[in-house]
């Protein structure tokens, strides 16, 4: 992710942690001070706010671990202030694996509260509110920590996209329906549970608000993921094949690429070096490149360098999960070492389309 640092790696999985994660530092040791806490307590404040976001790498580093028992490589964990990300190259389709893999994070949580619990002395209701206004102290660390931990696990295991417990709810229901069917009856429940939010949240607390419309995205987009997944299968990437694409040479300035932005249809481009590919380039990185290095800078310098190579027989709906997971939009086609085509994201998505078109012709009543 853009903007990150990393921190080293474990188990073969690069940490990093977001530059705006200082923001959130920052702003705790001002607000603190402002609110006239000794040095102490502001020190007792930010170590608190470390072990969370320690816990949150926990959660995820459980996932990442969990998917490796099924051979599915985490590419990196990234923390942000607003919590944790674990790339995976792909969410394991196999019911059980995927159970396994949801469950790991939430799990992580309930084994740091367990820990936590042998070490604290749980206080009277009475006591709990006077505890939680001191602010974060020596004294009451480990009992927030283990109520944060509760918090966490229980979040996550809302049966709601994109939450972990979506995703259990999923693996369960795969147990018995196709995929795609659970997936579907997994995404209205989150619905409804996310209308419910909405709804408390204009009576209780407004934070429920943003819940609600976050879960309403995460299970749409879940659907709409799983639902192409579906067309494409028993499709390879010859079906979609394009061997007909704009290539531009790395040393050709960015308004030689303006030019055929332009010009014609193509917004991803093939970039070559020698006649070979090095790299790809998409509007995106056209129009940013324009703005900070100017119309004369070289191709090769604002390229996405980090692309990979298909086979021609490669199944349809593995090399669209990967264009979705990296991001990118065009990505060559070999066939025998050779390069014979290009897999552009746009050209899957219209043939995803066609397909759905055809689907509902099909199913129309023939009226004699």
């Amino acid at each position: 992710m853009k903007g990150s640092f990393k921190l080293g790696s474990i188990a073969g999985i690069a940490v990093f942690v977001h530059w705006t994660f200082s923001i959130l530092i920052a702003y705790i040791i001002v607000s603190n001070y402002r609110a006239g806490q000794s040095m102490e307590q502001i020190l007792w404040s930010l170590l608190f706010i470390l072990s969370i976001f320690g816990t949150v790498f926990l959660h995820e580093l459980g996932h990442a671990l969990a998917a490796k028992k099924y051979n599915v490589k985490t590419k990196d964990i990234t923390i942000l202030p607003i919590g944790g990300v674990a790339r995976l190259e792909k969410i394991p389709e196999k019911p059980k694996e995927e159970l396994v893999v949801a469950i790991a994070g939430p799990l992580v949580n309930v084994a740091l509260a367990l820990i936590t619990s042998m070490f604290i002395t749980f206080p009277e209701a009475n006591e709990l509110t006077a505890l939680v206004s001191e602010g974060i102290t020596a004294s009451n660390f480990f009992l927030l920590f283990y109520t944060v931990n509760i918090w966490l696990a229980l979040f996550n295991l809302i049966p709601a996209f994109p939450m972990d417990g979506g995703r259990i709810l999923r693996a369960l229901l795969a147990m018995r329906f196709e995929r795609s069917k659970a997936t579907k009856i997994a995404a209205r429940i989150g619905q409804l549970l996310a209308i419910g939010f909405v709804f408390i949240g204009f009576y209780v607390n407004p934070f429920l608000i943003f819940i609600g419309l976050f879960i309403l995205l995460g299970a749409q987009a879940e659907v709409q993921f799983t639902e192409s997944k579906a067309i494409l299968a028993g499709y390879t990437v010859q079906d979609v094949l394009m061997q007909q694409y704009q290539s531009i040479d790395s040393g050709e300035p960015i308004k030689t690429a303006i030019a055929y932005l332009l010009n014609g249809q193509s917004k991803n481009f093939l970039v070559t070096e020698n006649n070979l590919p090095v790299g790809t380039l998409s509007r995106d990185e056209i129009i940013k490149g324009l703005s900070t290095k100017g119309e004369n800078e070289m191709v090769g310098n604002v390229m996405n360098k980090d692309f990979v190579f298909l086979e021609i027989d490669s199944p349809l709906e593995e090399a669209f999960e990967q264009m979705q997971q990296q991001k990118t939009s065009l990505i060559p086609v070999v066939k025998n070492e050779l390069v014979v085509g290009a897999l552009d994201m746009e050209n899957i998505l219209e043939f995803i389309m066609v397909k759905n078109a055809k689907e509902k012709n099909m199913a129309k009543p023939i009226n004699n």
